[in-house]
């Protein structure tokens, strides 16, 4: 039983990071109906601003996590801005090709700034919460935790605030929004920015769990974390949530039946199971087009 808890709580640490960045992909998805799959490049991006700060610059972990998530939230915002505004009137899938070659361009730029090899680190957060006959690492506590209040704070942004308002209005009709006088560009920046700073915060939280960075280390994650989204629901925020944590448990379940070399495939099979049962999710909506 110890065995089983202790993979749990290994399948919601990972799952909280792949609902963190899968609400990044909702939030854009449900404004402009884009997968944005550069995202995913983005937590490397913070993840690599989080190793030199406290290797080479030697800075507190909490500044460090605070330039992280403003690095990230930066290179969300000029990606939109020169990769995707100009694009905004161009097919759909325009859009998702120039996604795919700024993932490229992000990945092959930080192999010729940073070099291909990982680069390791010394453990963020250490030591252990013992209940009972069950060790829980401190890093998959504060992970499992601030996933959850990353979520109720994202819920209460779009729910309660005007700027939340101006998110749903243009998810509902764009047309509309604008003619009811919303800044458009204004609330796209907005989406991408938030959207960014939880992959910013993902990448801190994954380093506590897997202490190293790669140039290639978003990729993987972001097409998991895709998956959760559609899993759950993509445009859904608790959508989101709930598909992490069920990809994460999946991962843990399989690693512990001995077929770790399998998880991979797991996970997307159950992308090609939702797809084929249900497209639109678990709390997604079917949405129909006017033409």
């Amino acid at each position: 039983m110890s065995l089983v808890i202790a993979q749990i709580i290994n399948g919601l640490q990972s799952g909280s990071i792949y609902a963190l960045v899968a609400l990044g992909y909702s939030m854009v998805y449900g404004i402009i109906l884009l997968l944005n799959f550069a995202h995913g490049d983005i937590i490397m991006a913070g993840a690599y601003m989080t190793f030199y700060a406290i290797t080479s610059f030697h800075l507190h972990p909490l500044l460090s996590v605070v330039l992280a998530v403003a690095v990230s939230t930066l290179l969300g915002v000029v990606i939109e801005k020169v990769a995707y505004t100009p694009l905004r009137s161009a097919p759909r899938l325009s859009l998702l090709i120039t996604a795919i070659g700024v993932s490229f361009l992000l990945e092959n730029g930080a192999q010729l700034l940073f070099g291909a090899d990982t680069k390791s680190m010394d453990i963020m957060v250490s030591g252990n919460l013992t209940l009972g006959s069950v060790n829980i690492s401190l890093a998959a506590l504060i992970t499992i935790v601030v996933s959850v209040v990353a979520m109720i704070a994202l819920t209460f942004l779009v729910q309660r605030t005007k700027l939340g308002k101006a998110m749903r209005a243009v998810s509902e009709d764009m047309g509309a929004a604008q003619l009811m006088g919303i800044n458009l560009n204004r609330t796209i920046s907005f989406t991408f920015a938030v959207g960014s700073a939880l992959a910013g915060i993902g990448s801190v939280l994954y380093l506590c769990a897997y202490p190293q960075a790669s140039p290639t280390m978003g990729s993987m994650l972001g097409l998991k974390a895709f998956v959760a989204a559609v899993l759950g629901g993509i445009g859904s925020i608790p959508g989101a949530m709930i598909g992490g944590f069920a990809i994460g448990l999946a991962e843990a379940l399989v690693s512990a039946a001995g077929l770790s070399v399998w998880k991979d495939g797991v996970v997307f099979a159950i992308l090609i199971v939702v797809l084929l049962v249900k497209p639109t999710g678990i709390l997604g909506h079917p949405m129909t087009e006017k033409v």
